[in-house]
């Protein structure tokens, strides 16, 4: 089958989300015959995706967040109003989307979450099946849980999850544990969508915590913990445009441009992740047996959900703030184990070739994980 790939260019989990599911779709026989993603003035493209996409890879304008002085939080009427006023770029956009997907004919579209992505549906109707992939999509399961006492926030995140999902044949919710069919037939529960080669890095005990932060205004936070705190070292990924490929404020804080090889390696040998409550990183923690303390963006409600689900599932706890101290003590205090989520996420594939195949999928929870004791231990 031919697939096309449309990508939100925020982050890296959907990035390496998409590089998980070509290198899947390649060993399976089927074809990836493009790969848009969309950027912004505030972001660039990895180069660890640009290598790692073996497959022409086309750049277009989306909507992006737009963050508060110091670079941390996300302000929402701003990136309302802003992203409102460029509807002109989008719509450029929307056409240059037309034109690979008419030349390039996909049967399936897969959107990773991109709000252009869901107006093209909606608005062109391509022949091609349209599916949505993303941990977003679980607020459409009964077991999901919201972040409360943000009414207009959650009723914006539904909003914009809904634009993503505009008219899909499938909606491939990601999860970080197993979950019951839900009653609607397009909606379906995966586990973490994670690369291949994650599976060969070995693991260790290091002395470090590492730090990845989608906001790199979180930097100077981080700078002034270590300057109080020098017998913690902390090692921290981000994506800040103007910093050296390494930077060293203090002997006990390193900071690294985006590498993902290199990320996933200090992964396999940290202490512990301390990251904005993201779900790629996080999953891969897990998948380590590292456990995580994640810090809420603030003012992006999904990542508030995030962060409950990640307490909830076991994987480590969240904080308003990056306190590597309170995160030392926690681990000391509670003397908590490795755990593994590997089994759930290893049965990713049988799962997924589950939905391609024609015939009528999942009649039951034991069909859906291909084990009913498919479970995450945390022990």
């Amino acid at each position: 089958m031919k697939f096309l790939f449309i990508v939100q260019g925020e982050g890296r989990g959907h990035m390496t989300q998409a590089i998980s599911l070509s290198q899947l779709l390649k060993s399976s026989g089927h074809e990836v015959v493009g790969i848009c993603i969309g950027k912004s003035s505030r972001r660039e493209i990895p180069d660890f995706v640009k290598n790692a996409l073996n497959y022409p890879i086309h750049t277009f304008e989306s909507p992006n967040f737009f963050t508060d002085k110091t670079g941390k939080g996300i302000l929402l009427g701003k990136t309302i109003f802003l992203n409102l006023r460029l509807f002109p770029v989008f719509r450029r956009s929307l056409k240059f989307l037309h034109t690979i997907i008419t030349e390039t004919k996909p049967e399936i579209i897969i959107n990773f979450y991109d709000i252009l992505g869901g107006l093209y549906n909606f608005l062109y109707r391509p022949q091609s099946e349209f599916w949505v992939i993303g941990h977003q999509y679980l607020l459409y399961h009964p077991e999901f849980l919201f972040s409360p006492n943000q009414k207009l926030q959650k009723l914006l995140f539904k909003f914009n999850t809904s634009i993503t999902s505009l008219y899909a044949n499938k909606k491939l919710a990601l999860s970080f544990r197993p979950m019951r069919p839900s009653r609607d037939k397009k909606l379906v529960v995966l586990p973490p969508l994670l690369r291949e080669e994650i599976r060969s890095i070995p693991t260790g005990e290091g002395d470090f915590y590492l730090s990845y932060m989608v906001n790199a205004g979180y930097g100077e936070e981080i700078i002034a913990f270590g300057a109080s705190h020098p017998d913690l070292k902390i090692e921290v990924f981000w994506d800040k445009k103007d910093a050296p490929k390494v930077y060293t404020p203090l002997p006990n804080i390193t900071f690294h441009q985006v590498n993902d090889r290199l990320f996933l390696q200090k992964m396999a040998t940290c202490k512990g992740l301390a990251c904005t409550a993201g779900f790629e990183s996080v999953c891969e923690a897990m998948y380590f047996g590292k456990p995580v303390m994640v810090v809420p963006v603030k003012g992006q409600y999904e990542q508030a959900c995030n962060a409950i689900d990640t307490e909830n599932s076991g994987a480590g706890i969240y904080h308003h703030c990056f306190d590597f101290r309170l995160f030392d003590d926690y681990l000391k205090q509670n003397q908590v184990q490795n755990f593994s989520a590997r089994d759930w996420i290893d049965s990713f594939p049988i799962i997924f070739g589950k939905i391609l195949k024609p015939e009528p999928v999942f009649s039951d929870f034991e069909n859906l994980t291909g084990s009913e004791n498919l479970q995450m231990s945390t022990s």
